[in-house]
């Protein structure tokens, strides 16, 4: 399977099975694109005479040699090797690796379209004791086979409203790490608003990541992320992030947004975020919520945000090149090192490697997942007792999709989120198509922005540092 496009001024071309990506002129883009759709050498020789008059017969002579030479090294055209693995990969003895503790069922914001019904997940309020927290760390290590780095991620509601019981595991896992032969690393996610001195001493020593929640400018973020008294939360919040941000290091922390259809500008919040506000470490989701909410994302809102996607892009290489770039979690891509395979066909685990606790200490395959009766896998004291469910997310990978067969974007997605599946066809195995475009569309984004990196790398075209002194960028 081939997919092309044209971002940029680059004429793109992905072998879908091998992962390889070139970059073409114009004859050999419509040479590999004639290929594709069947057609054969001696046709294809002659409509390229036709639509590349300027061409010479050497000239396609030497594109048709280039493209065989592609095709033998097996970089184009390549058939799918993987798809018979996928039943093996899921067979795979798997050990959990991760958990999400739901350490508050409560929340200080009241922000319309959360998925955790105001941090409720649609049932009581509660907060996790130290002794039902304690149960879930070990349950992960005795769990978790030989797997060394161990992740936990303090989640709600609002996690920061139990900040005690945090604090309270964090040492405690700490105590037994090294006994076990394990390495816990923490992410905490909060909205901000019971950060203090305190908790951002913690959370820079402890968290391997910290994840905070803005959605933008000050009117967008205030529409949605209110206290329960309706008031906005932007002026409350942004003074203890940025204080935060800055204590880290500028690094290893995001903030995470959620763009709705009010703002499906979305850039003019990351560039708010990055440029007003001095973040660079961003992320913003598209909101998954029922189709008729005011605030959901339609299909006309599709062009717009394919719009904002290149836009976002091509803003980040000029970032780059004058020496001050920001990082989109969705453009993070490495087209020369993983993921694995296994990661490729199988995703997030979820439900598998990845598993959520709640309060009481009920197990769950994910937070989206949190107090629907079908999916309660078990609990922490007795462990998963519904093994069904979890060969039912091992079979969650990209081929257990007839729609994903035919999708050039496959094995970046490993057949999306199981949870956005069920909220959107009610079948964990579905497809939620609407996410698929998007995530097609950031793909093509991410794609080219590597592409454009490699490009002004071997052209040695000068980057700017902090000083706006031009500096080669050659090795």
């Amino acid at each position: 399977m081939i997919h092309q496009y044209q971002m940029n001024g680059y004429n793109i071309v992905i072998d879908v099975n091998s992962a390889s990506v070139h970059v073409t002129d114009e004859l050999a883009y419509d040479a590999i694109r004639l290929l594709d759709q069947g057609t054969d050498q001696e046709t294809a020789r002659r409509e390229l005479k036709l639509s590349h008059p300027v061409a010479s017969a050497e000239d396609i002579d030497d594109t048709f040699s280039d493209i065989e030479e592609l095709i033998s090294s097996r970089k184009l055209f390549t058939e799918d090797v993987f798809r018979s693995a996928a039943g093996v990969l899921k067979e795979r003895n798997t050990v959990i690796k991760a958990l999400c503790l739901l350490v508050a069922h409560t929340c200080n914001l009241n922000c319309e379209y959360c998925f955790a019904a105001q941090g409720k997940f649609k049932g009581g309020e509660g907060l996790m004791s130290f002794e039902t927290g304690k149960r879930a760390l070990d349950f992960l290590i005795e769990n978790s086979g030989t797997r060394r780095n161990l992740e936990v991620d303090f989640f709600g509601g609002e996690p920061l409203v139990n900040f005690d019981v945090c604090k309270k595991l964090v040492e405690y896992a700490r105590s037994i790490e090294k006994q076990h032969n394990k390495n816990f690393r923490f992410t905490l996610t909060t909205n901000g608003v019971n950060i203090t001195d305190d908790v951002i001493e913690w959370a820079n020593r402890e968290c391997y990541n910290v994840v905070l929640s803005l959605d933008g400018r000050k009117e967008v973020n205030d529409r949605f992320r209110v206290d329960l008294g309706g008031r906005g939360s932007y002026d409350r919040i942004v003074p203890k992030f940025q204080k935060l941000a800055e204590a880290r290091g500028d690094r290893n922390y995001y903030m995470r947004g959620t763009y709705t259809h009010h703002n499906t500008d979305f850039t003019n919040d990351i560039f708010h975020m990055a440029d007003d506000l001095g973040f660079t470490e961003l992320s913003m989701e598209p909101v998954v919520t029922d189709p008729d909410d005011p605030c959901a994302l339609t299909e006309a809102d599709l062009p717009v945000l394919y719009e904002q996607y290149e836009i976002l892009a091509k803003d980040m290489l000029r970032r780059e090149r004058e020496g001050k770039p920001i990082t989109f979690y969705h453009y993070m891509l490495d087209l020369a090192h993983g993921p694995c395979i296994y990661k490729r066909v199988s995703g997030c685990g979820s439900g598998t490697e990845y598993m959520a606790v709640t309060a009481w200490g009920d197990l769950y395959p994910c937070h989206q997942f949190v107090n629907d009766p079908e999916y309660k896998m078990g609990d922490i004291w007795n462990g998963v007792t519904r093994p069904d469910i979890r060969e039912s997310f091992k079979e969650c990978n990209v081929y257990s999709r007839e729609e994903c067969s035919r999708c050039w974007a496959r094995l970046y997605c490993a057949g999306g989120c199981s949870a956005n599946s069920l909220h959107a066809t009610g079948d964990i195995h579905g497809v939620y198509e609407y996410g698929c475009k998007l995530f097609r569309r950031r793909m093509e984004c991410a794609i080219m922005i590597k592409v454009a990196e490699a490009d002004m790398k071997a052209k040695g075209i000068p980057f700017k540092n902090n000083d706006g002194k031009e500096v080669p960028r050659v090795e």
